[in-house]
């Protein structure tokens, strides 16, 4: 299986340590059939057999040494035991955090097609729960199969050495027993395949609630939540529950056989002591090893559980163990270092599926001109804006920076020379500072200082109990929009980019802080390409360049004096702002 030959790819560094550890349990298991050999013998030779009262009397120190070396392989069995414990836990564990590396990874190489399309909860399921079902695979399940079979097999190899239709018998119960195990096999797996599908709703269900609960408590929603965790939770507990039932109603099974070994033994044993097909010590090693093979047949059904288990988890985190983004870097991808900012829309289209979002969009900008861009809601602003720093790829035409595709560039230069403050302020539970310096963590306490003046925020993070090591909760919480909108500024105007995108960055704020944060975007001590959307004619009229788009198409372009003498869109959203209600003349 694909899932079994992957984990043993994984296991590469620590191999040697996990094969210890399954040498150790084989010895362990080993050292079990010893015991009940050497009591077989002292029953034999000092209890019950023929000869037993003259041994005892001529030989005792071979009793002491069988006594000592029953005690003896006790002793080591139990230290070979805890080494083998170690050696199973050390192998999971790196495995499991190798494992959640290099999925993390992964994730973060992901590009936005990626995250539209994942659900939170689900890729947190994966990091977690996944991956502690393959460490308790590692840890657990594997070395205790190993272990059931190995007792098993040599049981019934000594039983055979004992007497061969003793053991033919006692055989005879393990064909119903596999049958079961394969019935089962079927039923179970495509349960748990749907219970993973449960887990990961739930859980998404309640991230979602977590991370939107001012929204949840703002429109008084939180009974409609709570019902809504409810049926999650009520769907996963009921699939959890027809899994649970399955498994137990085949348990019943497996441990009716398991038993019916004692009894098996108890009468057909018997007979064979009786008429002296084995002795009174053999009879007590069987007795004494009849749990080897009864535990395995009454484990059988738990490790196929675990293992159907394991197999639903496994390919999970298999998808995206291999998962490659849509978006990366070429090959011959481009390094030029430093970028001057030049811009250029080359018939430019883009469609997320089948709704075309951008048509045939050119336009170009010089580098260190400021261009707004303006449009009603869902006209294709911020997608336009997203295709720069390439989060998506267009469905048709160029976009090029300095006259170089985008797609031919080197990913992670682009965007390093690239700044932006989206709409969606997202914030770390961190200091302000650290939230400033986000993209340049040895920044001087005195430049994060200056990017916060730049971007109006430096006032009131001054006010804060701590200043810029006050610590923000989750996403901000804790700051109004407006606050959140200001150190999103100073973060992306920390780095120095040449190509500076704001998407909306000043719709929360007051126009006494837009004008002192247009002033100081018009004083940069550093040169750069402004792209600013925004829908206050206050924030777009003095750039080099607007933009109006409509339905996912260029509809005027120009500077604001020549766009007020179209009196179009522009002219509209102008007269709205500065006259009230109403087409200006």
């Amino acid at each position: 299986m694909f899932q079994i030959k992957w984990l043993c790819q994984n296991m590469k560094g620590y191999r040697a340590t996990y094969m210890l550890c399954l040498i150790l349990d084989v010895v362990c298991a080993l050292s079990a059939i010893v015991s009940p050999h050497l009591s077989s013998k002292i029953v034999d030779d000092y209890i019950t057999g023929e000869n037993a009262a003259e041994n005892l009397a001529n030989d005792r120190n071979g009793l002491f040494l069988l006594l000592i070396a029953i005690i003896g392989i006790a002793v080591l069995s139990d230290v070979l035991r805890y080494i083998y414990n170690m050696s199973a836990e050390t192998s999971s564990q790196g495995l499991v955090y190798r494992l959640r590396t290099h999925l993390f990874e992964r994730v973060q190489r992901q590009d936005m097609s990626f995250y539209d399309s994942s659900r939170t909860g689900d890729l947190m399921t994966r990091l977690t729960g996944d991956l502690d079902m393959v460490r308790h695979t590692i840890s657990w399940v594997v070395p205790n199969f190993v272990s059931s079979v190995v007792l098993f097999c040599v049981s019934m190899v000594y039983f055979f050495t004992i007497d061969v239709k003793m053991a033919l018998v006692l055989l005879s119960v393990t064909p119903f027993l596999f049958v079961a195990a394969l019935i089962f096999k079927r039923i179970i797996r495509p349960m748990y395949v749907e219970l993973r599908e449960k887990l990961a709703k739930m859980n998404t269900d309640a991230q979602e609630n977590i991370s939107g609960n001012r929204v949840v408590k703002a429109f008084a929603r939180e009974d409609y939540e709570k019902e809504k965790f409810q049926r999650t939770n009520s769907n996963y507990s009921n699939a959890n529950k027809k899994a649970a039932i399955t498994r137990l109603n085949i348990s019943p099974f497996m441990d009716g056989l398991a038993n019916l070994l004692s009894v098996i033994l108890l009468i057909c044993g018997g007979m064979f002591l009786i008429n002296g097909s084995i002795t009174m010590g053999e009879y007590v090693a069987v007795s004494s090893l009849i749990w080897a093979i009864e535990n395995p047949m009454r484990m059988l059904g738990t490790y196929i559980n675990d293992i159907q288990r394991f197999m639903a988890s496994a390919t999970k985190i298999i998808e995206i163990y291999y998962s490659q983004p849509l978006i990366k870097d070429r090959e011959d991808a481009v390094k030029t270092g430093s970028l001057n900012g030049d811009i250029e829309f080359k018939n430019v289209s883009f469609s997320f599926g089948d709704k075309k979002v951008l048509d045939d969009i050119s336009f170009s900008i010089k580098a260190g001109e400021t261009v707004a861009i303006m449009g009603e809601t869902g006209s294709g602003k911020t997608t336009l804006i997203n295709l720069i720093p390439r989060f998506y790829d267009p469905s048709y035409g160029e976009v090029m920076v300095d006259g170089i595709s985008v797609s031919h560039r080197s990913l992670k230069e682009l965007r390093k020379n690239i700044g932006m403050a989206t709409q969606d302020v997202l914030l770390y539970s961190d200091t302000i500072d650290g939230n400033i310096a986000y993209g340049d963590s040895s920044m001087s306490e005195e430049d994060v200082k200056r990017c916060a003046y730049l971007a109006a925020a430096d006032e009131f993070i001054e006010k804060m109990p701590q200043g810029y090591e006050t610590i923000i909760g989750e996403r901000g919480v804790g700051l109004s929009g407006g606050q959140k909108q200001r150190i999103s500024l100073a973060r992306a105007l920390a780095i120095k980019p040449k190509i500076l995108i704001l998407d909306d960055t000043t719709s929360a704020v007051d126009m006494e802080t837009e004008a002192h944060i247009q002033n100081s975007l018009n004083s940069l001590d550093f040169d750069c390409t402004k792209i600013i959307i925004a829908q206050r004619i206050s924030s777009t009229k003095d750039a080099d360049k607007i933009i109006i788009l409509d339905e996912g198409k260029i509809k005027e372009m120009g500077s604001h004096d020549e766009l007020l003498k179209l009196k179009g869109y522009y002219y509209d959203v102008f007269t709205l702002q500065n006259e009230g209600f109403g087409k200006g003349e």
